[in-house]
């Protein structure tokens, strides 16, 4: 039913309605077209890294990297392990519940921390050991994770590591020339030996382009919402 001219509503409150539906709409567009910026992004972030994994290994640099330039770059080092400055970082794989072992390497320039690979929860110590030899260490360089993680945070007084902080292992296994990186070491060993190296994930969800279709999607049905209560409210006005 129509509104009649006494009960009409005032020309201030549907230019305000507008405004706001305006300002929905427009923000819909924009997270739309953020997504598609995401979109973009992924790929050559994608890209990226797959050029690096997947490239000849080159030593490991000794100054300072980025992330938006070195991660996942795969490199090399020779050095010894230094077994004694272990830590074991939590850690949830394919494989289960668990820890990644870090353990620093001993190099002719600077000390880099290695992540030798994932070790099931139980498993005994003295497998974590060897080698006792010097080493030559292949993976993927990574950058350091600082401060934990969104929910736990790294408690070095109680040797409690949930994320692999390059700066406070350092710290606490009194390092001072210690690389601004880790390394995701390949495995080493036999197949069933403990770590498990080579378990870095490259593979990167990207679901940018359904996200993106989905905001304008939306605006799509909010601007015909709107065009329908447009034409109804002036078709009353009218009348």
């Amino acid at each position: 039913m129509s509104e009649t001219a006494g009960t009409r509503r005032p020309l201030w409150m549907d230019l305000t309605i507008l405004g706001v539906a305006g300002v929905v709409f427009v923000t819909l567009v924009a997270l739309g077209t953020w997504q598609v910026r995401r979109l973009h992004w992924k790929q050559d972030l994608i890209a990226a890294v797959d050029a690096r994994a997947f490239a000849p290994a080159v030593a490991a640099p000794a100054g300072p990297v980025t992330a938006n330039d070195d991660a996942y770059l795969r490199v090399f080092a020779q050095g010894r392990f230094r077994h004694d400055a272990s830590h074991l970082v939590k850690a949830v794989t394919e494989l289960g519940p668990g820890y990644w072992l870090m353990t620093p390497l001993d190099t002719d320039g600077p000390t880099i921390w290695i992540n030798r690979g994932f070790v099931p929860t139980g498993q005994p110590a003295s497998a974590r050991t060897t080698p006792d030899m010097p080493v030559r260490v292949e993976g993927l360089l990574r950058i350091t994770e600082p401060d934990g993680t969104l929910l736990e945070s790294n408690d070095p007084l109680a040797d409690r590591w949930v994320s692999r902080d390059v700066a406070a292992l350092s710290a606490v296994a009194a390092i001072d020339n210690a690389a601004p990186y880790f390394i995701d070491a390949d495995h080493m060993g036999a197949p069933a030996d403990w770590p498990r190296g080579g378990m870095t994930i490259i593979h990167f969800r990207n679901a940018h382009l359904s996200y993106a279709l989905t905001w304008y999607a939306m605006a799509l049905l909010f601007l015909g919402a709107m065009v329908y209560v447009i034409r109804d409210r002036l078709r009353d006005r009218a009348r």
